[in-house]
């Protein structure tokens, strides 16, 4: 702690204010008595020093003043005998501090007051008198030095200056100095009492709170305890584990615990590789924690998690092994569950974007390697956004799911498709060496995707557009050959879509486009170009807006309304992300100032951002300039933001959250979704795509529990969980009924520029008024 912090000036690191004035001024009131008496002693040897040289009435009215001050001291004190079982307010602090203050000033009367008719001799005296009083209540009151404080700044000063007056300089410096020692002596006093009192309350919680879990442990019937002798076989077992088992406790007692927990599978000596790591354990006679071992038991496969220690007797003999242990079998399917999503699309059941980054890799290693060619297809389908926008995101969903099929069924061994979001597609082939080979794939594609889908009984017209690059020519590493496929694509689609173009050096007017696209980018900040647009997000509950979503637009002088996924991945590539993202991040934190203190502002940013060295110092500076709270702003990231450098995002984001601003992982499960994530970074908001809600909708079983292993692992970590793209009452009816805590789609507000956001807050505030 800090000298501010100590005297009470300023909030403490650790602990509220309140309760820790409340340490310091406890036991105030049990030396008021001996303090009083001491002050009445000396008052009664300054009146004897006095008498004969002070007037009478003055010396009276001193003695008086002094006696009121006491009493006013007395009265205070005895208001803060209780303040142990309470909080210590603030006019109650400064209460304190004045009366100490009027009682000094009260002392300081005789050495500025009297020193002109007393003689030189009764004027160090009345000064010995005072330093005493000052030194006796640094003893007596060092754990709240606020008072020492008052003491010896208000008498020290009085004694200098009365000094100083007389000549007396060399005692006027040696006042000083001594007040001030006995100030420093009383804070670090303080801070000593205050670090000790902190500290016993430290180890009194963490007492509490190891009974908690011991008391939580005992009365958890999905907990139990194991129990094996030195021939690893059961002994004296748990009416818990009986249970978990399956059977009565004495058909257990005297069973080998590895044959137990490999039932059947014992007789064939198919053992899981967990099983075999738990017999070595036991075996060389090991601690082990939190072991995950499969278990066979009568109503099938479960997952145990065991800790265990070796047991001694008096002489040091090897008794057995005795630990506990849970069923963690639902733990372990919505784990394998979520995991299944780092690496797979939901609606449409293809590898992801990881996984076909994975297998391109792949690819372009063993071209590498024998000196072949691999390729990488980008499809796009043709017309797609108008099946969204004129018959709503449901039906898109579900030609989707049949347009993956059409895809996988017409995929040969070497070749691997994915989705790599909306309604982009990309291929994968292993060995292109044959000549014509992506030609043929390429046709086949765009032949099998531009035939007539039927969804709901409408027949909806789709086509597909391809671009491709040859790797390693058109690139050796995965980054390279995808952005050469993705501008070969850009080319398709220039072209009018249907058509297939091959990556090639000269994509002159591709290039152009994003050369004066960067170039208008880089001045639309300068020119007032940019926007925001806010989207709510409400609670789920009761369906009042907790906070918005921050989301950029850009109405371009020389090019009109440019689309967000054109201009964005445009601003990632060039880094101009870095500036708009600071000046995205100012805007928004000045318009939410505005709004009502519940109400939350949540940004959008970008791994670039993220790798910047100075963001979050951008991100403190954004919060001073607007004077916006900092646990009113939210950052949301995706998993994308991890992979080019975990570590430091990691570290950027451990920053934003140290500084109070709360972090959302958004998009979960549709790209790199990562358990590590989860376990290493503490987020408040876990958001939900909106094709889990549509496939939810839907009636979709994997949707579904994907929704509800979200949920249920976002309670356990306490985070809260977002459902986005919730487009009517029935879909905010199921993610509600499904757990999640906030709700965010077009239902309850499309984006909309800041007036209407304020005006959707004041509106919905008079409605629940």
């Amino acid at each position: 702690m800090n000298t501010w912090q100590i005297i009470g000036l300023s909030d403490p690191a650790e602990g509220d204010w309140a309760r820790v004035r409340a340490l310091q001024y406890r036991d105030l009131h049990r030396s008021t008595l001996i303090r009083v008496v001491g002050h009445c002693i000396a008052a009664l040897v300054c009146w004897k020093m006095y008498e004969g040289d002070v007037n009478s009435l003055l010396l009276g009215a001193w003695l008086v003043a002094l006696g009121l001050s006491l009493a006013n001291v007395i009265r205070i004190d005895n208001s803060l005998a209780d303040i142990d079982s309470r909080r210590m307010t603030r006019s109650e602090f400064v209460r304190q501090a004045i009366g100490m203050s009027a009682l000094a000033t009260v002392w300081s009367i005789p050495l500025l007051g009297f020193s002109g008719v007393i003689s030189p001799a009764d004027h160090f005296a009345t000064w010995a008198i005072i330093g005493m009083i000052v030194a006796g209540s640094s003893s007596m009151l060092n754990q709240a030095p606020m008072i020492t404080l008052i003491y010896g700044s208000i008498c020290g000063t009085a004694a200098a200056y009365s000094f100083a007056v007389k000549g007396e300089y060399g005692f006027a410096v040696t006042s000083s100095v001594f007040c001030f020692l006995v100030v420093a002596g009383a804070v670090n006093a303080g801070r000593m009492f205050l670090t000790a009192r902190i500290a016993e309350a430290g180890v009194a919680e963490k007492d509490e709170v190891v009974s908690l879990l011991l008391r939580e442990f005992e009365e958890n019937e999905a907990d139990w305890l194991w129990h094996v002798d030195t021939q690893r076989r059961i002994k004296s077992a748990s009416p818990r584990f009986a249970y978990a088992m399956g059977r009565d406790m004495k058909s257990l007692e005297g069973t080998s615990l590895v044959e137990l927990i490999a039932g059947e599978n014992w007789k064939s000596g198919e053992l899981p590789a967990s099983l075999h790591e738990l017999a070595d354990k036991l075996k060389r006679r090991e601690s082990f924690s939190n072991l995950t071992v499969q278990v066979s038991v009568a109503d099938g496969r479960r997952w145990w998690e065991l800790s265990g220690t070796p047991i001694t007797d008096d002489t040091g003999a090897f008794c057995g092994f005795r630990g506990v242990g849970s069923d963690v079998t639902e733990q372990r399917e919505s784990s394998e569950k979520i995991a299944y999503l780092a690496r797979y699309d939901t609606l449409t059941g293809l590898p992801n974007r990881l996984m076909l980054t994975e297998g391109l890799a792949e690819a372009l290693r063993y071209a590498d390697q024998w000196k072949t060619r691999c390729a990488f297809l980008m499809i796009d389908l043709d017309r797609f956004k108008a099946v969204n926008d004129s018959l709503g995101h449901q039906i898109g969903d579900k030609l989707l799911a049949q347009v993956s099929q059409r895809l996988q069924a017409v995929m040969a061994e070497n070749e691997q498709v994915g989705r790599l979001g909306g309604d982009e597609f990309a291929i994968v082939i292993r060995d292109a060496s044959r000549s014509g080979y992506v030609d043929d794939v390429a046709a086949t594609l765009i032949r099998t995707l531009s035939e007539p889908y039927t969804v709901n009984n409408i027949t909806l017209y789709i086509g597909a557009s391809v671009g491709s690059a040859i790797g390693p020519r058109d690139g050796n590493s995965v980054e390279t050959l995808m952005r050469n496929a993705d501008l070969a694509l850009y080319r398709a689609k220039d072209e009018g879509g249907g058509v297939h173009c091959k990556f090639l050096p000269a994509l002159h007017a591709n290039a152009e486009e994003r050369r004066t696209l960067e170039s208008s980018l880089r001045n639309a900040i300068d020119n007032q170009e940019l926007q925001l647009h806010y989207q709510p997000v409400v609670n789920s509950k009761s369906e009042s807006v907790v906070s918005f979503e921050a989301l950029l637009r850009w109405n371009s002088q020389e090019h009109g309304f440019v689309s967000p996924a054109k201009f964005i991945p445009l601003a990632e590539d060039t880094r101009l992300i870095v500036p708009i993202g600071e000046w995205v991040l100012r805007e928004a934190c000045r318009e939410a100032s505005s709004w009502p203190e519940d109400i939350k502002i949540a940004v959008n940013v970008s791994g670039e951002q993220l790798l910047e060295p100075h963001f979050t110092a951008s991100v403190v500076r954004a919060l001073a300039d607007t004077g916006l709270p900092a646990h009113r702003l939210e950052v949301e990231v995706t998993e994308s933001v991890f992979l080019r450098d975990g570590r430091s995002a990691r570290q950027a984001l451990e920053e934003i959250m140290a500084l109070g601003c709360s972090v959302a992982l958004d998009d979960f499960g549709t790209g790199y979704s990562s358990l590590g994530y989860l376990r290493t970074l503490r987020f408040s908001t876990i958001k939900v795509d909106r094709s889990f809600v549509q496939g939810a909708s839907q009636d979709s079983p994997e949707s579904l529990a994907i929704i509800r292993a979200v949920v249920a692992m976002a309670q356990s970590l306490e985070m809260s969980t977002t459902a986005e793209g919730v487009e009517d009452a029935q879909q905010a009816a199921l993610v509600r009924e499904l757990g999640c805590t906030k709700i965010q789609g077009y239902y309850f507000g499309r984006p909309m520029p800041a007036l209407e956001a304020r005006s959707l807050v004041v509106k919905r505030r008079n409605v629940a008024a």
